[in-house]
């Protein structure tokens, strides 16, 4: 058996959640799930929280899953669809579209659905990466209110790209055009990602979006969730398969690119980047085992890793090592990979035994 696995805590899951509520008591949530709810399993996490007032996903095979496992609250594909025949798709599955484009609009407007969908008009107001100019947003609600394919009014979403930095004046700037272009419409309105919900009260609107934060981790690089009141929901875990004596002067591992500063013991863990731990992991990435932090030394492979345990270490075969989750935050884990905790827990191998806590 492979001891390499991840456990997943669903009475964290629910308290983050309950954590975004409060912030943001008089908005609804749109819990995002995309991605395989960030590494966490999207079906598990959506049967998980009933309280949820819709979910939202990137591509449509991951809302029609969600259907298929018998979710039945509204979902929302955050890139729209990307052709005729997915548009229609969603609509007998009763999912809700973003429109962000004109291809997109042409889609809606010239395609016969099997039933009317709710439109989100997503607003590029700043992040230019997909949504319409803000000149544009009075074309294209004209046009998609006149379209029969159209359920109720259309709803607006747009998507903060440096919320996580508190003195930032962008944020600012992006909440006061999200208003000017929308402000007069009576469709319902979205702007707050992780980040939005955290930190910008502001820009709750009538939904929040909250994606990693519900899995406990930090959008921000220089925090954790713990310190925002947030608690993991993934911890990977494996254990020594070996402990070694290795004499000074000694390397080990490919490429030779740890050199021991003295004698030393060497633990030996059952966890590689066939695993899904990344292996760019530098000399001095921190894991945990026995309630101590002890170093990566040598290169990650694909199914090990070494630590240096120090010479007056009494770990053995068998002991658990923590690579991160409580007892480690995945962000403090991702400063030394030069990466964010969201890349480490979506990046999981199939391999990995999933244990569920509850």
């Amino acid at each position: 058996m492979n001891p390499a696995h991840i456990e997943i805590d669903l009475n964290a899951l629910r308290h983050n959640f309950s954590q975004m509520q409060k912030l943001a008591p008089k908005s609804k949530v749109i819990a995002v799930v995309k991605g395989n709810a960030y590494g966490h399993d999207a079906v598990l996490v959506a049967k998980t929280l009933d309280k949820a007032d819709a979910f939202a996903v990137a591509r449509l095979e991951e809302a029609v899953q969600l259907r298929e496992s018998g979710i039945t609250k509204p979902i929302l594909l955050l890139e729209g669809c990307f052709n005729a025949e997915d548009l229609k798709i969603a609509s007998q599955n009763e999912c809700h579209t973003v429109i962000h484009c004109q291809e997109q609009l042409n889609d809606f407007l010239n395609t016969k659905l099997p039933k009317q969908m709710n439109v989100w008009l997503k607003v590029d107001t700043g992040m230019h990466r997909i949504g319409v100019q803000p000149e544009q947003v009075d074309t294209f609600v004209q046009q998609i209110t006149s379209s029969e394919n159209l359920q109720g009014n259309v709803n607006f979403v747009s998507h903060f790209y440096m919320a996580d930095e508190l003195t930032s004046k962008i944020t600012h700037k992006q909440l006061e055009k999200f208003v000017a272009v929308t402000s007069k419409y009576p469709g319902e309105k979205s702007l707050s990602n992780s980040a939005g919900t955290l930190y910008w009260s502001d820009a709750h609107f009538d939904w929040i979006r909250p994606g990693i934060s519900l899995y406990g981790i930090s959008p921000r690089s220089d925090s954790h969730g713990q310190r925002e009141g947030l608690e993991p929901v993934m911890t990977l875990k494996s254990q020594l398969i070996a402990v070694r004596e290795h004499k000074a002067g000694e390397t080990i591992g490919y490429g030779g690119n740890w050199v021991a500063p003295r004698d030393t013991k060497i633990g030996v863990i059952a966890m590689g980047y066939g695993d899904g731990y990344p292996r760019v992991a530098p000399n001095g990435t921190p894991v945990y085992i026995n309630g101590r932090r002890v170093t990566i030394a040598g290169r990650v492979s694909m199914d090990m890793m070494t630590v240096d345990l120090g010479p007056d270490s009494t770990d053995k075969v068998g002991d658990e090592v923590v690579l991160w989750g409580k007892e480690l935050p995945a962000e403090i884990v991702a400063q030394h990979v030069d990466t964010i905790a969201y890349e480490l827990v979506i990046k999981i191998a199939n391999r990995v035994k999933r244990i569920i806590k509850d």
